[in-house]
């Protein structure tokens, strides 16, 4: 299996509001970057989409690990609270309703074609490819950000 680094990031203005995506993936030494946006969203909805995208831009079965500053990315996955939710019928372990249940989907599926492991990094703390990711992700979010045209 060819191994892959993968970085991501979220960002959300006003969360809800626009928000945007951004993912670099390495692979030797070549960098691939993705990011993308939408304009009425969650900051974790744009977490979880871009290690979709990410996960979404392999062309075959890798060995991945994923660099994330989202608490709720990594957790989620990585000590199986997606899974668990998914097997209650996307309830939590209170009753309540799982948020974001398409895109946990989404992303336990990719996790069933690749070895994924899911690492957490302190966001804003100087990490390269942690903050050119959230370069991407704010840049992106901006662009759907009509309240800033407004002003």
């Amino acid at each position: 299996m060819q191994k892959v680094e993968i970085y991501t990031d979220g960002s959300c203005l006003r969360n809800p509001g626009p928000g945007g995506w951004g993912a670099v993936l390495v692979y030797k030494k070549i960098e691939k970057e993705m990011s993308g946006g939408e304009p009425d969203t969650t900051n974790n909805r744009m977490e979880l989409t871009a290690a979709i995208e990410a996960l979404k831009a392999l062309k075959n079965p890798c060995e991945v690990t994923l660099t994330t500053d989202s608490r709720y990315l990594c957790d989620g996955m990585g000590k199986g609270w997606a899974a668990s939710w998914k097997a209650k019928g996307w309830k939590r372990s209170d009753g309540s309703p799982a948020l974001n249940p398409a895109l946990w989907d989404e992303l336990l599926a990719l996790c069933g074609i690749h070895r994924v492991t899911f690492v957490w990094v302190k966001g804003h703390a100087g990490h390269p490819y942690n903050e050119r990711c959230d370069e991407m992700a704010q840049a992106r979010a901006k662009e759907y950000d009509t309240k800033e045209e407004e002003s």
